[in-house]
């Protein structure tokens, strides 16, 4: 009688269990990149500058780092490795994001340009420390952090065209989209 496995592998389960593990796994990276987003839009819509905000964000990155490492790290001295030099790491990151954040600097940026910069230097930092930790995922959550910075600076610029161009398909859409009651005839 052979003695039971204590974890299953992935191809062994069916696809729901599959697809809610997968996504159980991308939960803080998606989680991450949700809540800079939304942290960037706020300051577009407030023009306030929300600081404690972008300094829990950076915490939270460093904590997605550990803690998605940490499986794979397998001695004590590796482990106390890697939580002394992420610390370090995002210690320097909220410093440079501090000095942005210096009333002398806010004055010469205005403060959603203020929001893009330190979501830049959050996704520097988030792709640095996925080089550092040889992490593909957090090297991805750094890049798409970097892409939404341009993205949002479009948008921004583009929202009433792109509004335009949302009524301009829906009205085409009502327009031309058969219909399933009576035809009409003339």
């Amino acid at each position: 009688m052979s003695e039971p496995k204590l974890t299953q592998d992935p191809a062994d389960l069916p696809d729901n269990s599959r697809k809610a593990s997968f996504l159980r796994r991308k939960l803080p990276y998606v989680a991450v990149l949700t809540l800079a987003i939304v942290g960037v839009a706020y300051t577009n819509i407030s023009h306030q500058p929300i600081s404690g905000f972008w300094e829990f964000l950076a915490i939270a990155i460093g904590a997605v780092s550990v803690v998605t490492v940490w499986p794979n790290v397998d001695d004590r001295k590796a482990r106390f490795r890697l939580i002394w030099t992420q610390a370090l790491h995002w210690v320097t990151i909220l410093v440079v994001m501090n000095i942005m954040l210096l009333t002398h600097v806010q004055r010469m940026v205005p403060a959603p340009a203020n929001s893009l910069v330190l979501l830049m230097f959050l996704a520097l930092g988030t792709f640095l420390a996925g080089v550092n930790l040889l992490s593909l995922q957090i090297c991805f959550l750094g890049l798409a952090m970097a892409l939404s910075v341009p993205a949002i600076a479009w948008f921004k610029q583009s929202a009433l065209f792109l509004l335009l161009a949302a009524v301009l398909l829906i009205g085409l859409g009502i327009t031309f989209w058969p219909s399933r009651g009576e035809k009409y005839t003339a």
